[in-house]
Formats: structure tokens, C-alpha cells, sequence
């Protein structure tokens, strides 16, 4: 039997993600659950390290990479001690090589596979599709990412809420990092801005994710009749969209990717990168390193990665369009025209007029891009 996952999400560090956790592990240890903490990371906040007395730690395994040794969660101990609950922190943890698997959500997904339920935790800036959205509201690229659905297929979230004037109070009271640290944290990640923004995307991020699972139910469940069956039937049902974005191999299509997985997401449809490579080009170089990027972006999203060898785009795109049965086309921003090509006709219309009838055309901005330029 798969073990349930349950997940702490919050809008930044500090909120109380970990101190909830071991909140809800103690009172599943005191209905009697055997509960054991696979890894803490109390971060040398007093109240946290309070909160995990009395409950059982899995020992760390010790890792040396290029003479440096760190501490981190030992998941064969783990599999091993075989406990009902394991609490878990930092869902968005990247191990160090050496071991099993190089994401803390895979080793997470091993001990679910062997029937131990999870709870975990993560801040809302780690989801893959969010990174871009997120560097353009704070300024800071965040490197540890979590697929988006790892958290999709989680079967709780509970949202940690707090607003950004009681965070930054928290964190000026010494409560979220050391002394030192704090001046820097307020000048940069912890501007009032940046949290008001983070705890609106954390916000819609279970609103959509609640929608998502969202399946009515008549009362009439409650008493036990068949009336479930036909419900569940009659619920609502995707409007049978499909999503296609076209991308070149360059950094800018990465950020496309993203935004039309959010998209896909709130469609309720899958998506399809398409790349119109002309026959002529070599796939070497940076041209390699971008294709395998975007190859990578696809894995982790769950998109199909399409490759298309045509020495026109339109024409090539309208093929696969067809093919696919897409409805919604999303591309990026092209760059000023030069030359004859000020006379042609921009790529969106001229996809519009090649793709089957009812096909929606989407222009992707490059928002962090516009805010550079008007910068003075």
C-alpha cells in the first residue's frame, strides 16, 4: 500500500512550515502512530528544535564530496526502520552526489512506494513552473526546484499563512535568521513587496490546486446510496482543449515553457513543446546544450517535447498543429525585424491563417526583460 504525502507550503522562510509539521507529528505519535523524523532542518531556531523533543530521529548520513562534508537524510536507514509517519523537511532539497538519488522529492517518493506516509514541507518560490514568475517579483533565481507535480499528486497541502508585516516582524526579532543576516534579508528577499507578492502566488497556488481535485458530491453520499456514481459522472469535464508552445533553443524559451505549463494547468489539458528545426541545422554547440535544457524542462513538467524539421516554421508548426489537434498556440516575443523581413507578416498572424480553423494564437510577453529596459 502507497503511503499519503502530505505537505506544508509556505510564501517564504520563517513562516512556521517546519513548526507545524512537528506540531502534527506529536499529535500522531500521541494517537499512537510511530512517527519518526527521516530529517530536520531547524535552521538554530530554538522554538522548531522544542517542537521535535520526544520524537525518534532516523541518524544522518555523513557525505564527503570534494573534501566537504555534510549531513544529510539516510534513506536506506529510513526504508529500514520502516515507520508509519516520516517527517520529512525541505521537499526541494538537491543531494549532494553519492547518493541514491539527487532530489530529496525522489527519496520522499521511495519511502511512499514502501508504505510509509510523509510529511514535508517547501516555500512556494521552489515550484519549477514558478521560478521565472518568482526571480521577476523578488530579483533572486531560485536554484532547488520541485516539480510541480510532485505536489500536484500530494494528497494535503496546508497552507502556512502569515501576512509579510508579521514575517518581517518575526524576522527582525531574530526569530528567522542570525543577527548579522537580518539587514541583508529586509534590503533584499524580505522587502514588504516581495512577500506581499509571494503570499499571493502561494495563495492562488492551493486555490487552483483545491480546484483542480475539486469533485462534487451530491448529499445524498452521506447516506450511503449510489447517488456518488452518477455524480461523479456528471462532474465537470475538461472543455477538451490542447496546448501547443513553439520554442527555439534559447534561454528565453525556457521561461515560454513555463508560463504555458501554468496555462496547460489551469486548462486542465496537457502541453506539447514544439521545436521547427530546419533540416540544415546542426545540433551541436549551444544549440545542443539549449535543446537538452528544454528537453530536461519538458521531463520535469510532464510536457511531450516535439521536434519538427521544416525549413519554415509556419508551415511546419501547422502540420503538427493539425496532427495534434491543438487549440491554443502560445510563442514567444520575436525580435525587431530587419531588412526584408520588416515586410512579412508577423509569425503570430501568419499562424493564424496556417492553422486549422477555431486555433487560438497567444503571445508570450518577456516581462523581465521590459522591466530592465525601463530601468534607468
Amino acid at each position: 500500500m502507497t503511503g499519503r504525502l502530505k505537505v506544508f507550503l509556505g510564501m517564504a522562510a520563517g513562516v512556521g512550515k517546519t513548526y507545524r509539521m512537528l506540531q502534527e507529528g506529536q499529535a500522531e505519535m500521541s494517537a499512537g502512530r510511530d512517527v519518526v523524523i527521516g530529517y530536520l532542518e531547524p535552521h538554530d531556531r530554538p522554538e522548531t528544535s522544542e517542537q521535535a523533543h520526544g520524537l525518534e530521529v532516523v541518524p544522518r548520513r555523513e557525505v564527503t564530496v570534494r573534501g566537504s562534508t555534510t549531513s544529510e537524510m539516510d534513506l536506506p536507514g529510513l526504508l529500514a526502520r520502516d515507520p508509519a509517519l516520516a517527517l520529512i523537511d525541505e521537499l526541494a532539497h538537491a543531494n549532494p552526489a553519492g547518493l541514491r538519488h539527487g532530489k530529496r522529492y525522489e527519496d520522499i517518493a521511495d519511502a511512499l512506494a514502501a508504505g510509509i506516509d510523509v510529511f514535508s514541507t517547501v516555500n512556494v518560490q521552489h515550484l519549477e513552473s514558478l521560478n521565472d514568475q518568482v526571480a521577476e517579483l523578488t530579483g533572486v533565481r531560485v536554484r532547488e526546484t520541485v516539480p510541480d507535480s510532485v505536489l500536484a499528486a500530494a494528497d494535503e497541502i496546508v497552507l502556512i499563512d502569515l501576512t509579510p508585516e508579521a514575517l518581517i516582524q518575526r524576522l527582525q526579532a531574530g526569530k528567522i535568521y542570525r543577527p548579522q543576516n537580518i539587514d541583508a534579508a529586509l534590503n533584499n528577499f524580505f522587502k514588504i513587496e516581495n512577500l506581499a507578492a509571494l503570499r499571493e502566488v502561494s495563495l492562488r497556488q492551493v486555490a487552483e490546486d483545491v480546484e483542480s481535485k475539486r469533485l462534487v458530491y451530491s448529499e445524498a453520499e452521506a447516506v450511503g446510496t449510489r447517488e456518488q456514481e452518477r455524480v461523479s459522472d456528471d462532474a465537470p469535464k475538461a472543455v477538451g482543449e490542447r496546448l501547443m508552445a513553439l520554442v527555439r533553443p534559447q534561454p528565453s524559451s525556457q521561461r515560454l515553457v513555463r508560463r504555458a505549463w501554468r496555462s496547460a494547468q489551469r486548462l486542465g489539458t496537457d502541453l506539447d513543446l514544439l521545436w521547427v528545426k530546419p533540416p540544415s541545422l546542426l545540433i551541436e554547440g549551444e544549440v545542443e546544450r539549449h535543446v537538452t535544457a528544454l528537453r530536461q524542462l519538458a521531463s520535469v513538467l510532464g510536457a511531450t517535447f516535439l521536434v519538427e524539421e521544416n525549413d519554415d516554421v509556419v508551415t511546419g508548426a501547422a502540420r503538427v498543429i493539425r496532427e495534434r489537434g491543438s487549440t491554443y498556440i502560445m510563442v514567444g516575443e520575436s525580435g525587431p525585424a530587419r531588412g526584408l523581413a520588416r515586410l512579412r507578416e508577423p509569425l503570430p498572424q501568419r499562424l493564424m491563417h496556417a492553422a486549422p480553423p477555431g486555433v487560438d494564437v497567444r503571445i508570450v510577453a518577456n516581462r523581465s526583460q521590459r522591466e530592465e529596459e525601463g530601468k534607468p
